[in-house]
């Protein structure tokens, strides 16, 4: 759902709230659960993506949680079936903290310069062991299940956990820059 709870003087309105209403504790093997941005390749072709001058990306965003511990963000490559994951740690229960986290450029595999869905952002909640029982893939790879989600918490695991995403900024480059605020 959309919550008011938001950090203290950043400027945001609303934040993401996922509200665990079924507990989960053991997921099944194929399980998983996750928040999903898509991206068109027309809209990413900046990116150089495919060429060894392919930029890199810096993710950005306030993250606020019942449940402590290690998060998992992945960048999938729809158009070569490629992807690259990084961890993230929730210090502080019931905090809002800001992660920022830097992916690789890939120099293998263009993106579709097209409308069709060719880059996806997952924000991992929960995995069960078919998208976890591996090595976390933190550089750019093909894709295998197991190593996509290494190590992530499980977010559905107690009907009392909370998870607020809000200020989610990906942008090219190794550094972020202050959100940018634009008129819908």
């Amino acid at each position: 759902s959309q919550s008011t709870d938001v950090p203290t003087g950043q400027g945001f309105a609303n934040s993401f709230k996922m509200d665990c209403t079924t507990a989960d504790a053991s997921p099944a093997a194929g399980d998983y659960n996750t928040l999903a941005q898509i991206f068109e390749g027309q809209n990413l072709q900046y990116l150089k993506k495919g060429t060894s001058d392919a930029e890199s990306l810096t993710l950005s965003f306030w993250v606020y949680a019942t449940k402590t511990g290690t998060n998992i963000c992945e960048l999938y490559d729809v158009d070569n079936t490629r992807q690259i994951s990084q961890a993230y740690t929730i210090s502080s229960s019931n905090t809002w903290e800001k992660k920022t986290l830097t992916f690789a450029g890939d120099t293998t595999g263009a993106f579709g310069n097209d409308n069709g869905a060719s880059l996806q952002l997952n924000f991992w909640l929960a995995a069960g062991s078919d998208r976890s029982s591996g090595t976390l893939s933190t550089t750019w790879t093909s894709v295998t299940n197991a190593n996509r989600a290494v190590g992530q918490v499980n977010h559905a695991d107690s009907t009392s956990n909370e998870f607020y995403l809000t200020g989610v900024q990906l942008e090219a480059g190794q550094t972020s820059s202050d959100f940018e605020f634009l008129p819908v």
